[in-house]
């Protein structure tokens, strides 16, 4: 009993946090994916954190060819993929050197012994077995020979040694399932589908995930402690739930806004890392309207969005920070144009192409800032895998009500992580009916709404509204070209009013947690909501007067934020970059804010926010 209180590690005893580590070709991802299942069947909140490796094909045993899964899981409410592991699986020598610093005391390791040979270990940098010093005394270590035990798990039914190793993860999840209590039928009946047409490897599949069960049990391993009580679950709002990940939540949120607009759905992309799975989701979504177009580079792919909101259509385009880059001559063209467009950026580390797989906060002062001239742009932030549904929509309401661009932000960690999605009664949303046309009589292309300042939406070829557009600068309201400077200032002060204007037709900014009574605010935006919130959650329960606001709308910036940041004695802004929203904020409001900045390509922990909180609290 002793040990298995041992066992209740930095994440407390109604949670764990588990790390699946080896190889790019060991199936970690998929080994993550099937126990995420598994644990929100039955009942579990979780966050989880597919962490990739940077190069394609990477050398086999490389440090720099490791693909891990991380999970955090239990019967309270889990907002992060968890600080430290409980328990690392570490399929190769590699993937032990580059996860164990997150392993804590007295955490469970488990190695398969078969892969510590000489040449991986030199391989993963090692100069002698780890095993062999005191390395590992401090944790509690299973040394199983993964690979012969799978092996045998699968030789009845004639399947050779070197497919039977691609079973290997599965032995490794059904050892996993049992240590932590979670059942496996849904992982057996989704072998059976998913492997239908390929018996063999259906059944080598379901015998190593079944041994590897059994192992645990036969070798009478202690269990992890319980996390989450029989017949109970997680305590979240009642309704119907599913696993959903950023990109997933983004995906079914542009679909859902085409719905309440009433318009159709054209996504021009080019591929690149995080962000090409969005053209891979839309592109199975064409039975809702949705058209996708994968061009011959980024340039390429925002002109045919452009041109598909010139048609009438809701033209999106995406892409991460470097091709973000390429399409801000483009952008410019559908801010001097006054056209709705909708541009994602699944931000990555940086410069250049920078680390591809890993998470940052990288882009901010590009998409407030990042173009030429004065063309301010609307941006929007997502905090969580789920809240990109509902910024999604949010997203294609302003580019249509108000004709501009709007950028919205998520990060690589938002785009492939996972949690728990309540999914939105459809019926709920209210929808924004979008008007294309405008009066014959006098029709000018450029004469504005007198609330919104935006101009006219015509597609071409409606009768009686034929007119020009293009992006050298027009007159106002005739739309001819102009080269008159008063003109050019004219224009440049309404599309300016324009963007500032939807500070009014946004929420105020409020409070996640606490109020204006406390003593220190975080103010945090996009990925770093959950590591914030937990963090102010322990501060809060420890009596620390701490609050949380986080931002979704980043420019215009919400009409109250002064008054806010005006209110407290010390701010403190988290982000996975050099102080970016930092910066804004003194330049927009003049007030003094404290950074706290990362950029190692990995998302905030908890512990990180509340040790900076109570060193500003104690000064």
């Amino acid at each position: 009993m002793n040990e298995i209180s041992h066992l209740v590690g930095a994440a407390g005893p109604d949670s764990l946090v588990v790390r699946f580590a080896g190889d790019s070709g060991d199936g970690m991802q998929l080994t993550g994916s099937r126990f995420t299942q598994e644990a929100a069947l039955d009942g579990a909140d979780l966050a989880t954190f597919p962490d990739f490796p940077a190069e394609i094909r990477a050398p086999v045993g490389t440090t720099f060819g490791v693909s891990a899964f991380q999970i955090q899981f239990g019967g309270r409410r889990v907002r992060t993929p968890g600080d430290q592991l409980d328990v690392l699986v570490a399929l190769n020598p590699a993937a032990l050197k580059t996860n164990l610093e997150d392993l804590r005391h007295g955490g469970t390791l488990i190695v398969d012994t078969a892969a510590f040979v000489d040449r991986n270990l030199r391989k993963a940098g090692y100069d002698r077995d780890p095993r062999e010093d005191d390395a590992l005394d401090a944790y509690r270590c299973l040394e199983i020979d993964i690979t012969k035990l799978t092996q045998a798990a699968v030789k009845p039914l004639g399947v050779g040694n070197r497919d039977a190793n691609r079973a290997r993860n599965f032995w490794t999840l059904g050892l996993v399932l049992w240590l932590t209590g979670r059942r496996r039928s849904s992982t057996q009946e989704w072998i059976r589908e998913r492997f239908a047409s390929e018996p063999l490897v259906r059944d080598a599949n379901l015998a190593a995930l079944d041994a590897g069960h059994a192992y645990g049990e036969t070798a009478e391993l202690p269990r992890l402690p319980e996390v989450l009580a029989k017949g109970h679950s997680a305590p979240l709002p009642a309704g119907r739930y599913r696993t959903v990940t950023g990109v997933e939540a983004l995906c079914y949120g542009l679909v859902a806004a085409a719905r309440l607009s009433g318009i159709d759905l054209f996504y021009g992309s080019y591929p690149i890392t995080p962000a090409s799975s969005m053209l891979h989701m839309l592109a199975r979504l064409g039975a809702f309207g949705v058209r996708t177009f994968q061009a011959e580079d980024e340039i390429a792919a925002i002109c045919a969005a452009i041109g598909a909101s010139y048609a009438g259509q809701l033209g999106i385009t995406g892409s991460s920070g470097p091709g973000i880059a390429l399409k801000m001559e483009a952008l410019g063209l559908a801010i001097a144009t006054e056209l709705p467009l909708v541009v994602i950026d699944a931000q990555r580390g940086g410069p250049s192409t920078g680390l591809p797989t890993k998470t940052e906060q990288s882009d901010l002062f590009q998409a407030v800032l990042g173009r030429n001239a004065d063309s301010p742009i609307v941006v929007l932030a997502a905090s969580t895998p789920g809240d990109c549904f509902p910024v999604a929509i949010e997203a294609v309401r302003l580019a249509t009500r108000y004709m501009t661009p709007v950028m919205l932000l998520t990060d690589g960690f938002l785009a492939n992580a996972s949690e728990p999605w309540l999914i939105p009664d459809l019926a709920a949303l209210e929808p924004f009916p979008v008007q294309q046309g405008a009066a014959a009589d006098g029709f000018k292309p450029y004469a504005r709404d007198p609330e919104t300042l935006a101009r006219a939406w015509v597609p071409p070829g409606t009768p009686g509204l034929r007119h020009r557009i293009g992006g050298i600068e027009r007159a106002h309201p005739t739309g001819a070209i102009s080269y008159d400077p008063a003109n050019h200032q004219t224009m440049t002060d309404f599309r300016r009013a324009k963007i500032l204007g939807i500070a009014r037709d946004i929420p105020e900014q409020d409070f996640v947690a606490g109020g204006p009574d406390d003593r220190l605010l975080i103010l945090g935006w996009g990925s770093t909501f959950g590591a914030i919130q937990s963090a102010v959650d322990r501060l809060r329960a420890g009596g620390a007067a701490v609050a949380h606001a986080h931002l979704r709308h980043i420019w215009p910036l919400p009409a109250n934020l002064g008054d806010i940041l005006a209110g407290f004695d010390r701010v403190l802004v988290p982000e996975l970059n050099a102080g970016q929203l930092n910066f804004l904020l003194q330049g927009v409001y003049g007030c003094r804010v404290e950074s706290l900045t990362k950029v190692s390509g990995k998302p905030f922990t908890a512990a990180e926010i509340e040790t900076r909180v109570k060193t500003l609290l104690e000064a």
